[in-house]
């Protein structure tokens, strides 16, 4: 898929891995609709506008239903259409297992999995109808290979896994690739918090022993929506934990 002029959602981007998502498909010349829970400022939308191309803001809960299906019709009424989804939103609540309450384990689950079938669907019909169009989802290595204190976060990233693989075969025909980013430990604001010891701990489980960088996940991104030919598949990019 030509990417340029193109318009595409990104969940979750106003910061971290979603931001540098956007703006590796404005730098292409792809129209943006930044997106999270509170409203987009002026501000962030004129980064992305510096790269010649249209920025809409729009806020909402992806966990809720009738909350996906009216940011997708603005965006829609905005851009025309949406070409490219990314679903990228997502939150932890991590914790022993033996202690974790039953509202910790369904909230990650409501936003990482439910938020992603919500924004999926929604953006479905009009793709479908189309005859094109192109879905990434944010996965995690944790989601293959699993990590203690974090059940909910590895079931919901396992189940997007599963999740994109079955919509990859229902829409395939229709010409809607579904695909799948398993990004492992990646530089952000919370790793910037931790200890040495703990950051030395966390790569020593990386055979490449450094942690991803937001925009090394971002071009893994872009390369997915760009291939005509790949469905259905999961790109690792985590140092060579999950080999």
């Amino acid at each position: 898929m030509e990417i340029k002029n193109k318009n595409v959602f990104i969940t979750g981007s106003t910061r971290g891995i979603g931001k540098a998502i956007a703006i590796q498909f404005a730098k292409a010349g792809s129209n943006v609709v930044i997106n999270g829970r509170s409203s987009i400022s002026d501000e962030l939308l004129a980064e992305f506008t510096a790269f010649g191309i249209k920025a809409v803001g729009i806020s909402g809960d992806i966990s809720k239903s009738e909350d996906a299906k009216r940011m997708v019709g603005e965006a829609v009424e905005a851009l025309g259409s949406v070409d490219i989804l990314v679903n990228n939103a997502g939150i932890t609540r991590d914790g022993l297992s033996l202690k974790m309450s039953e509202e910790d384990f369904e909230a990650v689950l409501k936003i990482n999995l439910i938020g992603a079938f919500n924004m999926t669907q929604a953006v479905l019909k009009p793709m479908t109808r189309a005859r094109s169009g192109a879905i990434i989802n944010i996965s995690s290595v944790v989601g293959l290979i699993g990590n203690a204190g974090q059940a909910n976060y590895a079931a919901s990233k396992a189940g997007l896994i599963g999740f994109t693989k079955s919509i990859a075969r229902e829409v395939a025909g229709r010409n809607v690739r579904v695909n799948a980013v398993a990004p492992g430990f990646i530089e952000s604001d919370m790793t910037e918090v931790l200890s040495d010891k703990v950051k030395d701990a966390m790569k020593a489980q990386i055979p490449m022993k450094r942690f991803g960088n937001p925009e090394e996940v971002a071009s893994v991104v872009k390369f997915l929506a760009e291939q005509e030919y790949m469905t259905g598949q999961v790109l690792a990019i985590d140092g060579g934990m999950a080999m």
